[in-house]
């Protein structure tokens, strides 16, 4: 992995919700990431794109849900997080990151 395109496939996008902000006062990021990426692919991706140490990855898959449109079934996409702690002193500003 060493383009910048290959990089942002594997993180997708910062999530900012009031759980991923309490994450944060233990020097961790949250990141919504492809489905099939692994932790050392998600370590080597922050580390490259933001310039930080990445101290552990803990990942989660959300379940898509089952919603109904106009009378129709469908289901939503399945979501994979992982929640990236960091080295004491590093920090990543996601506001402005992504």
């Amino acid at each position: 992995m060493s383009t910048k395109a290959e990089l942002y496939d594997v993180i997708r996008k910062p999530i900012i919700t009031e759980k991923a902000t309490t994450a944060s006062e233990n020097n961790a990021v949250v990141f919504e990431v492809a489905i099939d990426s692994n932790k050392p692919q998600i370590k080597e991706a922050v580390e490259a794109l933001f310039g930080v140490k990445v101290k552990a990855v803990n990942t989660t898959i959300t379940k898509g849900k089952v919603k109904r449109f106009r009378g129709q079934l469908g289901t939503r996409k399945d979501v994979k997080k992982a929640y990236v702690t960091l080295v004491e002193g590093n920090t990543i500003d996601v506001s402005t990151g992504l």
